[in-house]
């Protein structure tokens, strides 16, 4: 599946970038927050179809505004395109602003579809136009120093990658299940920690309160290498949980994506177990607080795009990432809906992660 992109991009170099905003959700007033921090970049045009919101945003930004992206993409003069619109919209957004050489990045999920999300990488690799896919848990500092560590070799042998991202229904989600919106980010990480995509997947799914789609999801992802990647999402938690583990043969590292929290606990020998309440044996290892620099993933998000549209190059989170998300996840709705695993191996799973 990796495609070889003409190489017609120009980048803007140093002066004042002009970004357009589509969507002014939960999401979308994120970015015109964090883009109002960073230096030499104006938010040029925002595009909404609820007018109040839309309103609001203009008089906070000076933005132009627009009811219609699309009207926004043929009009404004844009270097880049954050696409922050419902997930069944993006494709046809990403391939206007990719035909007028717009860079894009795209919140996660790439599109709701394997075939839309697979037009829009081939849009832009065949125009060399620059596709950012928002999967921002890549730029969390707990995780990018997890990879640094990782690469390390803290662990020789990683045997097991283990999320969980669960919490309250978000009523603003209609369009999708809990697979495509939120389960995305979690096999990107999983792929991304284990160094290779999987093979087969299997899920387990439950719609207990959305209206059209599920909001429950167990998944079950074997790689090349043998290790295997367990998915815990659901929109049905009471509180908000965002949790990773993976544990090799060395020991475990925790980490908390809330919190930007990262401990690693040594494997402990087997010959002192501590007694719990005097009969129930355990086995402690020594644990170590990793020290991380907080920061906001989404500002080193909207960094590392602006980044791409002033210098070149392919962007940390590309179109072929955000590709293989929804195809993953595409696959584990398929495996819940016949109850039986899902071969990737033919869709050449075994690619490395970038």
């Amino acid at each position: 599946m990796t495609r070889s992109r003409a190489a017609t991009w120009r980048p803007r170099g140093d002066r004042e970038l002009r970004l357009g905003l589509a969507g002014l959700g939960s999401m979308g007033r994120n970015h015109v927050r964090v883009l109002g921090t960073l230096p030499n970049v104006r938010l040029a045009a925002v595009s909404d179809p609820v007018a109040d919101v839309l309103e609001a945003a203009v008089g906070e930004t000076g933005a132009q505004g627009f009811a219609e992206p699309l009207a926004m993409i043929a009009e404004a003069e844009l270097d880049g395109l954050v696409i922050a619109a419902p997930t069944t919209s993006h494709v046809s957004l990403a391939l206007a602003a990719i035909e007028r050489d717009i860079a894009i990045l795209v919140e996660k999920p790439l599109a709701a579809t394997v075939d839309e999300a697979t037009r829009i990488v081939d849009a832009g690799s065949e125009r060399g136009v620059p596709v950012q896919v928002g999967h921002v848990e890549r730029f969390n500092p707990a995780v990018i120093e997890l990879g640094r560590l990782l690469d390390a070799g803290w662990l020789s042998t990683v045997y097991a990658i283990a999320s969980r991202r669960a919490g309250p229904f978000p009523a603003r989600i209609r369009d999708v299940g809990v697979t495509v919106d939120l389960a995305t980010h979690d096999v990107d990480i999983l792929s991304w920690v284990a160094g290779e995509r999987p093979v087969r997947v299997y899920a387990e799914t439950a719609q207990r309160i959305h209206a059209t789609h599920e909001d429950l999801l167990f998944g079950l992802l074997h790689f090349p290498s043998g290790a295997t990647g367990m998915l815990d999402v659901n929109w049905l938690t009471p509180d908000k949980r965002r949790q990773l583990t993976v544990v090799g043969e060395e020991g475990m590292f925790e980490l908390d994506y809330l919190t930007q929290r990262l401990t690693f606990t040594k494997t402990a020998g087997l010959e002192r177990p501590r007694l719990i309440g005097g009969y129930a044996p355990t086995f402690e290892g020594d644990v170590a607080v990793l020290p991380v620099s907080s920061a906001e993933p989404l500002a080193g998000e909207l960094e590392a795009f602006l980044a791409v549209i002033r210098d070149g190059g392919r962007p940390l989170v590309d179109g072929e990432d955000g590709l293989w998300a929804v195809t993953i996840a595409s696959a584990l709705l398929e495996s819940a809906a016949t109850h039986s695993p899902v071969e990737l191996s033919s869709r050449a799973a075994t690619q490395a992660v970038s």
